[in-house]
């Protein structure tokens, strides 16, 4: 191919990450916002966003699978197979709510998946398990927790520190997710200090709280 065709292909694929760009702004503001109103966002023709998505529910459904991609990205990039349990868990908690803060209407639980981002999750799901068993094996998460609720509780914290209020916020849930790198990485603390407090290794029976 020559230097016009790999042209033409970068510039396709500016075009679509500019027209998901601004689709994922606009309807996180207005779930019901059209595909016209998109593209004014975008700054693009309304030829131009129907030339590249055959409909709105196929935006959606691009747009929802490229969030599952830099999902999986940033799990991979804590290393969930090599790294000490507690640090890749860590890693990939703040990895995955800077992603999270990106994606937030395409992220959003609207059902479950299917196709190319059903396939994505599941890798994802199994590479979080693999942590908790190995997390189980040395020591982290006591052998005797059910790795399954240890996972629901888990993605359970991730989903409210995604979309619940700032750290320090007293008020209702926030508009817009914890963007800064401080936020994140205090989410990130929180979300694991509660896992393994709950999670962890049981205390000594002497430092248990005693009945009256």
């Amino acid at each position: 191919m020559g230097t016009t065709g790999r042209k033409l292909r970068a510039d396709a694929e500016r075009s679509i990450r500019t027209i998901m760009e601004a689709a994922e702004r606009v309807l996180s503001e207005n779930p019901g916002a059209t595909m016209e109103q998109i593209a004014e966002a975008a700054g693009v023709a309304r030829t131009t966003i129907h030339r590249r998505f055959a409909s709105r529910e196929a935006l959606i459904d691009i747009m929802t699978v490229a969030a599952w991609r830099e999902i999986a990205e940033a799990v991979d990039a804590a290393r969930p197979s090599t790294a000490p349990p507690q640090v890749a868990m860590y890693q990939a908690t703040a990895n995955v709510l800077r992603v999270k803060s990106g994606w937030r209407f395409a992220l959003t639980n609207r059902g479950p998946l299917s196709g190319e981002a059903a396939r994505i999750e599941a890798d994802v799901i199994g590479k979080c398990d693999l942590a908790i068993r190995r997390g189980q094996q040395e020591g982290a998460i006591r052998p005797d927790a059910d790795p399954l609720w240890v996972r629901r509780v888990y993605l359970a914290l991730l989903t409210e520190a995604a979309h619940g209020p700032h750290p320090g916020h007293a008020g209702p849930p926030a508009e817009t997710p914890a963007e800064t790198d401080a936020d994140i990485d205090e989410l990130a603390t929180r979300v694991m200090d509660t896992l393994i407090r709950g999670f962890g290794p049981a205390r000594p029976e002497a430092d248990r709280p005693r009945e009256d």
